[in-house]
């Protein structure tokens, strides 16, 4: 039988492109999703995906969802964190709040989603968990404290979290995508894409999500089974580590 793959925001942009890649490779797909309902429901029409709604900043909802999750699917084999906000603003002007969010969602949802999970992967001893980090976890960015350190928290998660999941078959790791032409990249302004966005980025171009989805393929792969507490950059060769 299949492996049960979960991917967190997996209804749109990078997750959606995750999601399909997955069910493409065979896995059984299930993908959360926190708000768009519309959106959502068409994802799910349009692939057969199985979608389910839940806020991975909320403990109580993520172990409930995966609940009913393994009760339609089976037992989540492979976690891909990869739901995620932004609230940006220059640290002089960000609002407890819009710090709280971010990390609620984006560091904090690591721990939610997974320590679910954790012990039955550890008693099945298999289990593939990839966490959707950035650039911007690794380099840092002006207007974007809390979701720098954010995602800079989940590459220290990924780590630690590889050292306690190696002996029980359990990989952990992380990818830290560059500008990729998701909807959200795409509204900025052509002319800011192309005059100080795009000049970055010495491929000369915005990534695609299925150049990341085909890195979330491999980490989930038996043949990744050697690696574990790493971090593939996919930026076009924007900054390296």
């Amino acid at each position: 039988m299949s492996r049960v793959a979960l991917v967190t925001g997996g209804t749109r942009g990078i997750g959606a492109a995750i999601s399909i890649a997955l069910k493409g490779a065979g896995y059984r797909v299930a993908a959360t999703y926190a708000g768009n309902e519309e959106k959502a429901r068409a994802f799910s029409d349009d692939t057969g995906i199985a979608t389910y709604k839940w806020d991975v900043s909320d403990y109580a909802a993520c172990a409930g969802g995966i609940a009913k999750v393994e009760e339609d699917i089976g037992s989540v084999e492979i976690l891909v964190n990869n739901a995620g906000i932004t609230r940006d603003a220059m640290f002089h002007k960000m609002t407890p709040s819009q710090w709280k969010e971010v990390i609620d969602t984006n560091l904090t949802g690591l721990f939610n989603m997974t320590h679910p999970i954790w012990s039955g992967m550890r008693d099945r001893g298999f289990g593939r968990i990839i966490n959707i980090s950035s650039i911007n976890g690794q380099k840092g960015q002006m207007g974007q404290a809390n979701y720098s350190a954010a995602k800079a928290g989940d590459l220290g998660f990924t780590k630690a979290l590889a050292q306690e999941g190696a002996a029980k078959n359990i990989t952990v790791n992380a990818i830290c995508p560059g500008y990729i032409g998701t909807e959200m990249v795409l509204a900025v302004p052509e002319k800011v894409l192309n005059e100080r966005i795009i000049p970055q980025i010495p491929v000369g171009r915005l990534g695609e999500p299925d150049e990341i989805a085909r890195c979330v393929l491999f980490l989930a792969s038996d043949d990744a089974g050697f690696i574990t507490g790493s971090t593939i950059s996919a930026n076009g060769g924007q900054f390296f580590v």
